[in-house]
């Protein structure tokens, strides 16, 4: 059964105190709540044990922002799924548009990232979208639809069954253009066709698909009304427990 997911990605930001308070207060605002979807926080490496330790993670899940491609070795700096697992971590973020841009990842890295979560038990939520010139020309689902191809599509039907899917319009990050619903609506339906043409329509119509464009407070309940919108990865809103709270409350 499709699941609704509000995940929160924190990318570089908060010292292991500040992550800390920030975590033990939206554990303790949901702590009375029953919320509609499940939650997820996406925290540095530096905070995942202390995090897991510290709030109930049978109400809000723990995720790594990225793992390594390797399962372990010489990799001075690097972080591997075996070690994220270990801290008690139950999701991985893979291919953030901002790890594809700045850091190059390419669909082979990305594939054996995604292999070596599923390896070590972590649900990776997998990130795929156009960027503002592929959306220009037009060429924006053949884009969406080669990522997935490329990184996703060797796996078995019973592997991609255990991922998440976030779509990223890249153009539409701070660049001061805005994706519609209807534009959101559009890409993940077209999402779900591409995975049910390879897997079949039950286990797409079991693939939880987030919205990763600027999603906030004021547009959370507009996109989630979405029948293909399965809940969000959200940047910016998720550092403060009054922003992310009503995207949690959206469903």
């Amino acid at each position: 059964m499709r699941k609704y997911i509000v995940a929160g990605n924190w990318k570089m930001n908060s010292t292991l105190q500040e992550g800390m308070g920030l975590a033990q207060s939206l554990s303790e605002m949901l702590k009375d709540k029953t919320p509609q979807c499940d939650v997820v926080i996406g925290v540095p490496f530096t905070h995942l044990a202390s995090i897991v330790d510290a709030i109930d993670t049978s109400r809000i899940g723990v995720a790594s922002q990225n793992i390594a491609d390797k399962a372990s070795g010489a990799f001075t700096g690097e972080v591997s799924a075996a070690m994220v697992a270990s801290t008690g971590a139950k999701y991985a973020i893979i291919g953030h548009s901002e790890r594809r841009t700045y850091y190059h990842e390419t669909s082979s890295t990305l594939k054996a990232k995604v292999e070596l979560a599923l390896a070590n038990g972590l649900t990776p939520i997998f990130c795929i979208g156009e960027v503002l010139a592929e959306r220009e020309a037009d060429t924006h689902f053949e884009v969406v639809e080669t990522q997935l191809n490329e990184a996703l599509f060797d796996l078995s039907a019973g592997d991609f069954s255990r991922l998440v899917i976030a779509y990223e319009p890249v153009w539409a990050i701070g660049t001061g253009k805005t994706a519609t619903a209807a534009q959101a609506q559009e890409m993940h339906a077209f999402i779900r066709r591409v995975i049910s043409a390879k897997y079949g329509k039950e286990i797409a119509g079991n693939t939880s698909i987030l919205y990763g464009g600027s999603c906030n407070a004021g547009n959370a309940k507009e996109l989630f009304a979405n029948p293909d919108v399965d809940g969000g990865l959200i940047g910016g809103a998720s550092l403060s427990v009054a922003n992310f709270l009503p995207i949690i409350e959206a469903f």
